[in-house]
């Protein structure tokens, strides 16, 4: 794979398996309204459009006569924030790659849809925060993932025109956004993909691993 000047992380699913951390503060939020939990399995193909997504994904078979997704997100997020990393860890790879990449000169940055207030404790609580120029957030352009918005905002703070920053996802949103944006893109296998094999979500190329990246 050709070097790139930039590159734009997701990152639940691509830098860091967020979901066994995501699944707890689901279910403890499902638990306090009376509700049955979900696997770790299925919440792992909801992942990946934000914490209302995921709990409206969650709640859309249940058929329930008033809609609970406000306080349900209230839950979600007071327990999430307080076990954002008891069990989540960085893929295999992702440190060494990152020390290499930032060491041949590139500038990274992060593209995620996940809030500020989750997205930055996560990544300093892993030690990654300090790999990236920026952390892109679901709420800090106009628009989040698939729109082209983060992608341009992320390329912009590290000075780097689209068509020579890499995209790094797991899904088909970020699929679109590069594409939408103009970058070239690349997915890992084994992302949170909503559930479509990597190989259809349309990018350049699947990597197996980080280190396919070097």
């Amino acid at each position: 794979m050709k070097p790139y000047s930039g590159y734009l992380f997701d990152l639940d699913g691509t830098l860091v398996d967020t979901a066994p951390d995501i699944n707890a503060a689901l279910n403890h939020a499902f638990g306090q309204h009376g509700l049955p939990g979900v696997t770790e399995s299925v919440t792992r193909h909801w992942i990946g459009h934000g914490a209302r997504a995921l709990i409206t994904q969650a709640l859309a078979p249940r058929r329930l006569e008033e809609d609970p997704t406000e306080i349900l997100l209230e839950v979600f997020l007071e327990h999430y924030r307080r076990h954002i990393a008891d069990r989540s860890r960085p893929y295999p790879g992702v440190e060494t790659t990152l020390e290499t990449l930032r060491a041949r000169g590139a500038r990274l940055a992060v593209v995620t849809n996940k809030l500020t207030e989750l997205s930055e404790p996560l990544l300093a609580a892993l030690d990654l925060a300090g790999y990236f120029d920026v952390i892109v957030c679901g709420d800090t352009t106009g628009q989040p993932k698939p729109a082209a918005d983060p992608a341009l905002f992320a390329c912009s703070a590290i000075a780097v025109p689209p068509v020579d920053a890499l995209f790094v996802g797991d899904s088909n949103a970020d699929v679109a956004c590069a594409r939408a944006a103009g970058c070239p893109v690349v997915v890992v296998r084994d992302g949170y993909n909503h559930g479509i094999p990597a190989a259809e979500l349309g990018a350049d190329a699947v990597i197996e691993s980080f280190s396919d990246l070097v």
